[in-house]
């Protein structure tokens, strides 16, 4: 697919994609995009907070506020005009069990009548994953690297579903897979599967093949979709990746400089920031054929 993206082009004439966006993107939407015009697609995106109606997504709510529409009528409606839906919800760290039980991706999933696909939902993000696990196989030297996902600082509370995904996604492998972040961030569970985790960023680091720096928020229900930890000691920065094996260095972008990361280790020839998100075409791309082969 990667030597010749057009070779399915057949495949997707007269059909439609619908993205829809809750949240802002740009790797998402271009590279989501890109890979169904690939296949011949016709795409419409919609943007569901600037110039659609406001929707109501709790049922036997008395709909008298600002908003106007209920996704129960938009979602069948959205249906009837596409082949296939890609979502994208972030969580809204309101609800711990609303975000966890994807309350928004389910309701298409349930309604619209047509395959979805999830383009980050709230406790996921399986199109940056798959495109991560690309670019670790691509970049790998050892049959059996050692990947460290390590928390990073960042000013606003953030949703962990990238990182959920990664952890998820790694534990798919045999790579020897650690995740560093400060007390109070243990990720859920079965998310972490047979991760080792540690609260020792340095002794996560030793010996590394790959660092993917994310933030997230805290999953603990105390203090979920909180921010409770600004330590910049946790900034991913040359004199960090020095002790690593050489290690390449992955984020999913976007990225605050200085905070997540220094300027110059994203900058070094070791970053793999562009060609991972460059694969998010190769990974969007792949789930659209099989959806539509279906």
């Amino acid at each position: 697919m990667k030597q010749n993206p057009f070779a399915d082009k057949k495949l997707g004439e007269n059909k439609t994609a619908l993205l829809v966006f809750f949240n802002n993107s740009l790797r998402t939407r271009l590279s989501t995009q890109k890979a169904a015009l690939n296949l011949g697609m016709n795409v419409m995106v919609l943007d569901v907070n600037q110039g659609a109606w406001k929707l109501e997504t709790e049922r036997g709510v008395i709909m008298d506020s600002d908003k106007s529409e209920h996704l129960l009528e938009a979602i069948p409606v959205m249906g009837s005009y596409c082949d296939v839906i890609g979502v994208r919800s972030f969580a809204r760290f309101e609800s711990r069990e609303d975000d966890y039980n994807e309350v928004i991706l389910n309701q298409f999933i349930k309604y619209s009548g047509k395959p979805v696909f999830s383009m980050e939902a709230a406790t996921r993000h399986p199109l940056q994953t798959f495109a991560d696990l690309i670019t670790i196989e691509e970049h790998k030297t050892k049959a059996r690297p050692k990947v460290v996902m390590t928390w990073a600082p960042h000013p606003k509370a953030l949703p962990q579903a990238v990182p959920n995904s990664f952890a998820e996604g790694l534990n798919m492998t045999d790579y020897e897979f650690v995740i560093a972040n400060p007390e109070g961030y243990d990720l859920a569970p079965e998310f972490v599967g047979n991760a080792k985790v540690t609260h020792n960023q340095d002794e996560a680091l030793e010996g590394a093949d790959f660092v993917y720096a994310k933030n997230w928020a805290p999953y603990g229900a105390e203090n979920y979709g909180k921010v409770i930890c600004r330590d910049m000691g946790w900034t991913v920065t040359a004199e960090k990746m020095a002790l690593t094996d050489n290690a390449f260095f992955m984020h999913c972008l976007p990225v605050r400089r200085n905070m997540i990361v220094s300027d110059d280790v994203i900058e070094s020839e070791r970053s793999l920031v562009i060609p991972e998100a460059a694969n998010r075409v190769v990974s969007a791309q792949t789930v659209l054929k099989m959806l539509i082969s279906e």
